[in-house]
């Protein structure tokens, strides 16, 4: 029974659930995002578990990466504040359970508690998308058909080209 002994093992699910909490926090917007990152080295900077950060990058510095990927016009900035104000809100929400969530001590917790903090970071995580697909589809809808294969080259997560029944 060494694993009960542990240090590291005791510790494990309290990193564990800051680690979700950043990969939730960052997976918001870093998969759509990685086509605008790929010409541009991410600013390195010190590691951090806030989910504000990611990869040294700060929620203003994704949404100052997602407005130029989408090439944003003067005329759709109104929309695209909408956008911001739902990336801030959610890495403001995401901060906020991973601040209350530091408080108890990993050691303390279980394998249940484990797993409903996972649950929580993950309800955030859908909370999060459903609040920027609601901001995000206001901005979708006012862009032109161009501007709009734009977004969709940004947002494909998938790696590959639409099938010739999708577009």
């Amino acid at each position: 029974m060494p694993f009960l002994t542990n240090p590291i093992a005791r510790r494990a699910p309290f990193v564990r659930s800051v680690a979700i909490a950043g990969l939730l926090g960052a997976t918001m917007l870093a998969a759509p995002l990685a086509a605008a990152w790929a010409a541009d080295a991410p600013v390195k900077t010190a590691a951090t578990t806030d989910a504000t950060q990611t990869k040294g990058e700060t929620v203003e510095q994704r949404i100052t990466n997602l407005h130029a990927a989408l090439k944003i016009t003067a005329e759709e900035e109104t929309q695209w504040n909408g956008v911001a104000q739902a990336m801030r809100e959610n890495a403001t929400a995401m901060d906020k359970l991973v601040a209350e969530k530091r408080t108890s001590p990993p050691q303390n917790m279980s394998a249940v508690e484990d797993l409903k903090t996972y649950q929580l970071f993950a309800q955030a995580h859908v909370d999060g998308l459903k609040n920027l697909i609601s901001a995000f589809g206001t901005l979708y809808n006012a862009m032109p058909d161009a501007q709009k294969k734009v977004a969709d080259g940004v947002f494909n997560t998938t790696g590959h080209e639409p099938s010739p029944t999708h577009g």
